[in-house]
Order: C-alpha cells, then sequence, then structure tokens
C-alpha cells in the first residue's frame, strides 16, 4: 500500500492510500484530520474512466518520445517560450518547467482564473492570507457559508459544521442551503453591499466588539461613516431584500463564535477585491479574527512562508487575457486555455497564430487538438510529487504508485530539455522535494505549512504580525446595472418588475467535472419564469459571443439568473476578456445573457 494525495485543483487535497494492484480504487487514508471515509467521484471514478493520451504527436502523426522532445527542443530554441500553465495538477514540481523558461529568456503568466481578485482584497484588509484551521471552524457556534458549496467543492470540510447554526449566502438555493438554518437568496454581484450594510446595522445596534476594535481596529468609526454613504432603502431593493432578512441575518452573526466561509463565487467580478475586503471588515466589526472559533476562511496562500526553489525573475503576462499571437512557441502545461480562458472564441484563434503550440498534458481537449506538439504526461500516481492544500494547513508527500508504460513526469520532461540544450544547474528531483520538505514544521506526527498557526491573526496583521486590520474606506462600481437601477429607483420605477431581458451568467462548479476536466455538461439551467422546457435547445448569447445548450429548469435559481456549470462546453465564449480591479482575475460573471429558444 502506497501512501500519496490527490492532485486535483480542490479545497480538501485528500491524503489517499492506493493499492498498486488496485490503483481504480484509492481508498481514503485512515486516521488523516481532513476525510470523511469516503472520496469524490472525480477521483475513484471519472478520473479512471477518461482516456489518457498515450503518444506523442507532431503535426497530427504519432511519434516516439524522443523525437517529440527534440521538437520541442527547436522550437524553444527558435524563439523565446510563453509557459501558460493550468491547475490540472497542484503538485509542487508542476513549478520545475519555470526554470526551462528563466533559461531561454521566456515569459509566465501571473494573476489567476479562480481566486486572485478576492485574495487581494484580504491582502487589502490583512496584510497576509493566513489560512484558518478546519479545527478553529469546528469550535465555531455559527457558520455562514458564503458563495460556496461544501458539498460539491469542499466535501470533507462537512464534518466541521455540523451540529452547526448554519447560514448560507447563495443566488442558488443549493441542497446546503435547503438545510440550512437560513439561506439569504442574493442578488448575483451585490455581495459587497451586503456585507457593508450588515457592518452598518450591527453597529446602528451598538454590537460591535468594541474591546477588539480597540486593540486592532482604531480606524473603525472611519468606516462606520463609510457605510453611511449607502442608502439603507436603494440597497435593499437592489438586492432584493427586506429589513426582516437583515434582522435575521443578524441574529446569527451577534453570536460570539462565528465563522465565514467564502467562496470564490463571490468574487468573480471586476470588483471582487471589494467583496473580500468587505466581508473582513464586517468580521472585524464583530470581533471574529485572532479568537477561538472565529473568522475568515477562503482560499488561502498556500506557498506562503515558503522558498520556492522554482520562482524565477522574468517576464509575465496575465493569464486570464494572455495575448498568445505575440508568441511564436507557447508550451501549454496540465490546462486547457481554448476553454478555460474567458472569451474563448479569440482565445481559440490567437492560438491558431502561434507557430509551435506545445501541449503536455495527461488528456485530450480544445488545446490539445490545437497543439503542433503534444507531450503526454504522467499520473500523479506514477511520479513522487508534494501535495500542498489552499484549505487546510496539512502537508503530504505524493509518492509514486504505478510504473507508467506511457508518458512523462514534468520534472523528467525538463531534465530531457536542460541536456538537448546543453544547460546545466538542475538539481535532482530528490533534492527539490527535500527542499520544499525540509521547510515545514511538524506537530504531531504531520508535515504542516510554513505559516501554520492554530489562531490566525492573534497577534495582529500584516506579514510580522502587530499591525491593525485596514477597513474598506473607498468603492467605485462603474457597471452599468447598479447604474441603470438607481436611475429607475429615483423615477419610482419597479426594477424587476415584468418580464426579464437578460440574466446573470453563473458559473460555479459542479460535481461530476472540475474546470474542463471529466464529465463535462451541456445544459443550461433557468428559472421557470424563462418560459422554456426541459431539454429545449437554447442559445445563450452575451456581447462576447453565443453557445448553443440544452435546458434544464432549476427552480433552484432566482429569476434573474441563469447557471452553467464551469467547464460545461462553450460557457466561456461568452464570458468578458477583462480582468479584475485588483488580482488580474478573470470576470467570467461580470456579464449578463439573453436567451432564444433554437428552432428546429
Amino acid at each position: 500500500m502506497i501512501r500519496t494525495a490527490c492532485p486535483l485543483d480542490c479545497w480538501d487535497a485528500c491524503a489517499i492510500t492506493c493499492d498498486p494492484d488496485r490503483p481504480e480504487k484509492l481508498v481514503a487514508t485512515p486516521g488523516h484530520p481532513m476525510h470523511n471515509g469516503a472520496l469524490c467521484a472525480l477521483l475513484n471514478k471519472h478520473m479512471h474512466e477518461t482516456p489518457r493520451i498515450e503518444r506523442p504527436r507532431i503535426d497530427g502523426r504519432e511519434v516516439s518520445m524522443d523525437e517529440a522532445l527534440d521538437a520541442v527542443a527547436e522550437a524553444i530554441k527558435e524563439s523565446s517560450p510563453l509557459l501558460w500553465r493550468g491547475s490540472g495538477n497542484l503538485g509542487v514540481m508542476q513549478g520545475v518547467t519555470n526554470l526551462l523558461i528563466e533559461r531561454f529568456g521566456g515569459t509566465l503568466t501571473h494573476g489567476s482564473l479562480c481566486d486572485g481578485a478576492g485574495a487581494a482584497g484580504i491582502l487589502e484588509g490583512r496584510g497576509v492570507n493566513l489560512q484558518l484551521p478546519p479545527e478553529q471552524i469546528a469550535k465555531a457556534e455559527v457558520v455562514v457559508v458564503w458563495g460556496r458549496n461544501l458539498p460539491v467543492t469542499n466535501a470533507h470540510l462537512m464534518p466541521f459544521v455540523e451540529g452547526k447554526k448554519l447560514v448560507v449566502i447563495d443566488p442558488v438555493r443549493t441542497r446546503l442551503a435547503e438545510k440550512a438554518d437560513l439561506h439569504i437568496q442574493i442578488k448575483p454581484r451585490s455581495d459587497v453591499y451586503l456585507a457593508l450594510l450588515l457592518a452598518r446595522f450591527v453597529t446602528m445596534e451598538d454590537t460591535q466588539n468594541d474591546e477588539w476594535l480597540e486593540a486592532w481596529g482604531t480606524e473603525f468609526d472611519e468606516f462606520y461613516d463609510f457605510t453611511r454613504s449607502f442608502r439603507i432603502k436603494v440597497l435593499l431593493e437592489y438586492m432584493g431584500l427586506s429589513l426582516d432578512d437583515i434582522g435575521d441575518l443578524l441574529t446569527y452573526l451577534q453570536r460570539d463564535r462565528v465563522v465565514f466561509l467564502v467562496g470564490a463565487g463571490v468574487q468573480k467580478y471586476s470588483i471582487g477585491h471589494y467583496t473580500l475586503w468587505a466581508i473582513d471588515s464586517l468580521a472585524a466589526t464583530l470581533g471574529l479574527f485572532g479568537r477561538e472559533g472565529c473568522g475568515v476562511s477562503y482560499l488561502g496562500n498556500s506557498r506562503q512562508g515558503f522558498v520556492d526553489p522554482f520562482a524565477v525573475k522574468v517576464p509575465t503576462v496575465p493569464i486570464a487575457t494572455t495575448p498568445f499571437d505575440r508568441f511564436d512557441t507557447v508550451l501549454v502545461q496540465g490546462g486547457n486555455p481554448a476553454e478555460s480562458m474567458p472569451c474563448s472564441q479569440r482565445v481559440v484563434e490567437a492560438l491558431k497564430q502561434v507557430k509551435h503550440l506545445i501541449y503536455f498534458g495527461l488528456y485530450e481537449n480544445e488545446t490539445s487538438r490545437l497543439a503542433r506538439i503534444v507531450i503526454p504526461a504522467k499520473s500523479f500516481l506514477e511520479k513522487n510529487d508534494l501535495r500542498l492544500s489552499y484549505g487546510h494547513q496539512y502537508v503530504e508527500p505524493m509518492r509514486k504508485a504505478l510504473e507508467g508504460a506511457f508518458g512523462i513526469s514534468e520534472y523528467d520532461f525538463t531534465a530531457e530539455l536542460f541536456r538537448r540544450l546543453g544547460l546545466e544547474g538542475l538539481k535532482s528531483e530528490e533534492a527539490y522535494l527535500q527542499e520544499w520538505l525540509d521547510q515545514c514544521p511538524e506537530i504531531e506526527g504531520r508535515k504542516v505549512l510554513p505559516d501554520y498557526t492554530p489562531l490566525p491573526y492573534a497577534e495582529g496583521f500584516g506579514e510580522e504580525g502587530g499591525e491593525e486590520l485596514v477597513f474598506m474606506d473607498d468603492f467605485d462600481d462603474d457597471f452599468e446595472e447598479i447604474k441603470r437601477f438607481r436611475k429607475a429607483r429615483f423615477a419610482k420605477k419597479g426594477f424587476d418588475e415584468g418580464p426579464i431581458e437578460e440574466y446573470w451568467l453563473l458559473t460555479p462548479k459542479q460535481s461530476k467535472s472540475l474546470n474542463t476536466q471529466f464529465v463535462r455538461s451541456d445544459r443550461v439551467h433557468l428559472p421557470p419564469s424563462a418560459g422554456f422546457t426541459e431539454g429545449e435547445r437554447v442559445r445563450v448569447a452575451s456581447e462576447w459571443g453565443a453557445c448553443e445548450l440544452q435546458a434544464h429548469i432549476d427552480e433552484r435559481l432566482r429569476r434573474d439568473c441563469v447557471l452553467i456549470p464551469a467547464g460545461t462546453i462553450g460557457v466561456n465564449r461568452l464570458t468578458p476578456p477583462i480582468l479584475s480591479e485588483e488580482g488580474d482575475a478573470a470576470c467570467y460573471q461580470e456579464v449578463k445573457v439573453t436567451l432564444e429558444p433554437i428552432e428546429d
């Protein structure tokens, strides 16, 4: 039995055990703090059922690995390469290819397709993004799940929230919301307003935590004045909420031990950093940092505190708006930009202009089919690596369990190209892994992240601690939706009355796929009021593009929303090629769409 860890882009980062004689039936490692005895279907079903790329290709012709690597070396020598790395595997050894790019004056990407806007907002307030340990979540009285669907994206956290008062804030009435003590079905892109409004009401009711604020939030009075610049009635009408909703929420927030579990959905907008900053400011008003059973949990920075041996100083371009057509040689590693980047039609056209498009990954996808050179990768069971987590503090070695019959690991790929290109200085794979592991302290027999602390922010904020939280003090939203609402409100006309012409697009994760891997949907979820029938073909369009999908009538949705799961074929033809104001993140939900029936 070989102990390893799941490489998938997931909060849980499960420790798993593999029987080399039955690799198709992985099991959760007994005794690990972050599992509930089971593994997800992605890991134990869909991953094994998805055919892998087995043979390298050049211009559509199957070739040997040596011939394919020779072609990669020639392409890199011909022009400075761009490396576009996806999140198909989150092992640390994915970063070794940075060293190759550095040697040839190449380019990497920066920013995020997922969480970058929210992470930027956390840095605005806290100065450093420390993870909230699950053990603190377990001590809470009230858990507020804000834009996060735990059973789908973070199932192994569920035992930590059992027995708590549960509040869900989400535009969709998820199964978790149905089980909650309170569900606030908020309007998309209005989370920042709700957080600011709640902070204002907490102060109006004189239930702010004055003792905490005197120690770590002395600028609170200025923040309260800032919250008063927003008109309560207008915001309530815009969000589709009532004073009763606010009162119900406050009943839970004013308990002693409250935890916010915030997901990426709240920040998939140009103003995404403001949302996390506002939620942090609300939490600070309540004094929820540095106290047992309290805090705000978002995607943590799993690299915080590490000296990264693969960190290099090279030019970068934003990953969400990468200008592929500026490069003659592009290496795509563990990703599918042709389908996962916003405004994918533009991306495809740009990729077609790349002279040497190289795809290095496990599975066939839209990008591999465009590539001139295709290099099959080893699976995580066929190589050594190390798994860090953005959802908990535990660090798990990923030990090789199988001898793969085909493919090449990221380290061996880099080593082979170093040799072909006459480069020196690459350490052994074992040396790099040990360099990572040596930085991880051991607590109760388990390796943890270098920045792990049982009670984050107990000694203040900032990189070194001791600083105060910086409250949100500015907000300017240029999006036309709120402007139109204010005009309609001023004219005393109902904004949400009558038929819907444009719908907010929601793009959450789903259980059968992860990004563009595994079983991808071809459906659009529509509210009954949209007027379509189950199974009807629908043309969904935005100013950026259109796609045709099958209608699924979903009573869980607000009447002004449609839902297309992330990874659905064609969904990113609809999404805008813009970056968030901070964090250089994709803004997948900064868009409204129209619906048309497709005539037979």
